[in-house]
């Protein structure tokens, strides 16, 4: 039988179908490949996040409930140590009790009894403890009282006082999801302060030395938070059947994308990598993954050229090493609501970092940006607080700077303006002149300094329309005795006329560019020694 020949056109023809389809499905089977892995991938990073987002909830609540209940046993041991139990002592109690969100009850302890309390009910006894930390903190575990027999209570000791918290109020968070596992563990003796669903007690070795951990473990996603401040461990589960739907739900989406064209799913695929690389998506991971740190741009005063404090100042530098501009991204932090969780990392940042710095420079203060968000929030002067204590700062070691944009609503920043001063720290308007403030404005606020804009700097010494602005701002701050801070002063010719007409302080490239914490503590040393 003769060999059957194909003309050559037919061949061609063929090759070029069979190379279409192969093509074609290359096109289209390529991105579908990598939509499922992706898939995969997000679906499990999407419920360790979601874990951990459990697992910082509970933690934030068990680190306040820990602030609460050391300020009010420090404040009984302060006045009331000899006399525990006389009448002002109770009255103490009961205004700590009253003030706190999570505090039961606060009494003094003796032979295993709260022998009196906030409550007043006399004699509540107490059972035997749980453990004692190296630091001579009790904790009894798991409390019953009589007044409340279907509830279960912690109690922690210290000192002859004891603060009691109900056991489900630092797991009470709002639950997206259901069957949530939660619970605090204690560091220390690595069992359970207090749990809901199921926490196997092993997981807690898994943490080590980290801050965080996230894993699969048993068919659940594991998440372990290590406080900052005190020997607790917070743990949040949620069943990998979460990932697995995560998974499904974008399968389905882009499988039939890819069949109908693999142009759209490359495209898809694109879209679904931008949303994802978004700023602010960077920046919440960019939080977590600690990849912002802080300069310091040191503060003068101008009648002695000597560094008085220092303004502190976030950056943002990338894993591949990229500086992004502040200007890019606090608008887009403010935009997207999570410019208070950027303030609440500098203030963590700064407790870390000026450790002791205070100890060797008492009259020395860092200065602290606030948002808008943040003078509208009675949150702000808390976590003020808190940092103040991690530094054992003095009333002038601190201070903060608000915009004007951050002032709109008079009434509720004037109250937060009352908070923060009663933490004695002094509050200055920053930028000013480049938004709406008047004279009448000004008044209404209790405010203690003003910081020149250096737009208006730049005009000293030149024949700028807007060269009087200076001279104005100088009179008003003077008529309203605030201090005045001048930004951005880069010429001694600037300094000299600035200095003349009685601005106390300056910052700007003339007398140091924003510098690192280490930097700033040697020339403090260096100006000390001089």
């Amino acid at each position: 039988m003769r060999n059957k020949v194909w003309p050559h056109h037919a061949l061609t023809k063929f090759h070029a179908i069979v190379l279409t389809i192969v093509l074609a499905i290359v096109a289209i089977g390529t991105p579908i490949f990598f939509a499922v892995h992706q898939a995969q991938k997000q679906g499990m990073d999407a419920a360790k996040d979601r874990a951990l987002l459990y697992a910082y909830d509970i933690m934030q609540r068990s680190d306040k409930t820990g602030d609460q209940i050391d300020l009010g046993i420090a404040r009984l041991l302060a006045d009331h140590q000899s006399e525990p139990c006389n009448d002002h002592a109770l009255e103490v109690m009961r205004e700590i009790d009253l003030n706190s969100m999570y505090i039961q009850a606060i009494g003094f302890v003796k032979d295993d009894t709260l022998v009196c309390n906030s409550l007043g009910i006399p004699g509540l006894a107490l059972g035997q403890r749980s453990f004692t930390t190296n630091k001579q903190v009790s904790f009894r575990t798991d409390v019953q009282f009589s007044f409340a027999p279907k509830d279960r209570f912690i109690v922690v000791e210290r000192d002859g006082f004891a603060a009691i918290i109900h056991k489900a109020l630092p797991l009470d968070i709002s639950l997206n999801d259901a069957d949530v596992s939660l619970a605090i563990f204690s560091a220390y003796s690595k069992s359970a302060l207090t749990s809901q669903g199921f926490i196997d007690p092993t997981w807690i070795n898994r943490l080590g030395d980290k801050q965080e951990n996230a894993f699969v473990d048993q068919g659940r996603v594991v998440a372990l938070v290590h406080s900052k401040h005190y020997l607790t461990v917070a743990i949040a589960t949620v069943p990998v059947s979460y990932a697995d739907s995560q998974i499904e739900e974008v399968a389905h989406l882009l499988v039939p994308i890819g069949l109908l064209s693999g142009l759209v799913v490359v495209l898809a695929i694109i879209y679904l990598a931008r949303v994802q690389l978004s700023l602010a998506s960077l920046m919440k991971t960019a939080l977590r993954r600690k990849e912002f740190f802080l300069l310091y741009q040191p503060i003068v005063d101008l009648r002695t050229g000597k560094f008085v404090g220092a303004e502190a100042l976030i950056r943002w530098r990338r894993p591949v090493g990229e500086i992004i501009n502040p200007d890019l991204f606090i608008p887009m932090a403010e935009k997207s609501g999570i410019i208070r969780n950027v303030t609440r990392y500098v203030l963590d940042t700064v407790a870390e970092d000026a450790q002791g710095l205070f100890g060797k420079h008492p009259d020395f203060h860092i200065a602290i940006n606030l948002s808008h968000e943040d003078m509208q929030s009675h949150e702000t002067a808390v976590l003020l607080q808190a940092m103040k204590k991690k530094l054992n700062a003095g009333p002038k070691n601190i201070q903060v700077e608000a915009t004007e944009r951050g002032l709109v609503d008079i009434a509720l920043a004037k109250e937060v303006i009352t908070e923060i001063h009663a933490q004695g720290i002094k509050i200055a308007i920053d930028d000013f002149g480049t938004g709406y403030s008047s004279l009448s404005y000004l008044q209404m606020l209790d405010l203690d300094s003003l910081k020149i804009d250096k737009s208006f700097i730049d005009t000293i010494g030149t024949e700028a329309v807007t060269g009087q602005v200076v001279d104005h701002i100088i009179k008003m701050s003077k008529d309203l005795k605030f201090e005045m801070i001048a930004e951005g002063v880069e010429t001694e010719t600037q300094a000299e006329f600035l200095r003349n007409h009685g601005v106390e302080y300056a910052q700007g490239w003339l007398f140091g560019k924003a510098m690192s914490m280490e930097s700033l503590v040697e020339k403090l040393e260096l100006q000390q020694n001089t």
